[in-house]
């Protein structure tokens, strides 16, 4: 008969001992894991046919579905390189990065809890004469002041949970405000920061509403925007469309895969104590 352990006010739930127990526990566990690996399948069906599509010929595209002859598939890389090269995509992947990139990291305290589609008319007014639209700086500072409220809200949220006692014992040491946020704060809170930071990249590389505002030159605009106007001048060509789209959703899926564990860490900031 197993007993539950109590370690600093939680309770751990020892391994099993038996087979028996070891058998009660993984049917206990069957279950949920089949739910969830169900879900991500569903989940993962539209990338990985946008991933197929990208890589099949036009008359492979237009006679089946990739998920029709996924096996025996004839894989090309001419959409890439069409979609890169000959429509501009290499150059707007360049021109989101410049826009997202900055966008994650300046801080700018204004207008927090106005909604961006309102303030669309006053920010141009305000940014016209400073000549930013002509450039990245109206998006940036846009997007920034506009990530600011769920900043706040999930890094005070991490900041609560930072143990007093550690704080305090700094002080003591003859510690600084500067020294402590430099030196205990920022280090414990990378996941909290980590996350924030992977929601603002993400929002801003697939903004397509403010893009189209806040950059009003041809030459500089992001891949939304000339994804957008692929569907127009190539409507029917789904090969290049597929291309671009899935160049388009690469970047966020590296970016949250690769930091998926401060994701989660960060979400998961104070939510317990």
């Amino acid at each position: 008969m197993t007993r539950d352990v109590a370690i600093a006010g939680t309770v751990v739930q020892p391994k099993p001992r038996t087979l028996s127990e070891r058998v009660v526990q993984w049917m206990n566990k069957t279950p949920v894991h089949i739910a969830l690996g169900l879900v991500g399948l569903v989940w993962l069906a539209p990338t990985v046919g946008l991933l197929v599509t990208s890589f099949r010929p036009r008359s492979d595209i237009q006679a089946t579905g990739w998920w029709e002859t996924i096996f025996t598939l004839r894989f090309t890389t001419e959409n890439y390189d069409q979609v890169l090269s000959a429509q501009g995509m290499g150059q707007a992947f360049v021109n989101t990065l410049f826009i997202a990139v900055p966008s994650t990291f300046l801080l700018v305290v204004a207008m927090l809890m106005v909604p961006v589609q309102v303030a669309f008319i006053p920010l141009l007014t305000m940014f016209r004469p400073t000549g930013l639209l002509t450039n990245y700086g109206a998006i940036w500072l846009a997007h920034t002041a506009f990530a600011l409220p769920f900043g706040i809200f999930l890094l005070r949220n991490f900041f609560i949970t930072l143990p007093r006692d550690l704080i305090e014992a700094a002080r003591i040491d003859g510690a600084s405000a500067l020294a402590i946020f430099r030196t205990i704060v920022v280090p414990l809170s990378v996941p909290a920061i980590a996350a924030y930071g992977i929601f603002q990249f993400l929002w801003v590389w697939n903004d397509l509403l403010m893009a189209l505002v806040f950059v009003q030159n041809g030459s500089l605009q992001p891949m939304t925007i000339a994804i957008n106007g692929l569907l127009g001048t190539y409507g029917s060509e789904w090969n290049v469309l597929a291309a671009g789209a899935f160049l388009l959703m690469a970047v966020p899926l590296l970016v949250f895969f690769s930091l998926q564990r401060y994701f989660v860490q960060g979400l998961l900031a104070g939510s317990v104590k």
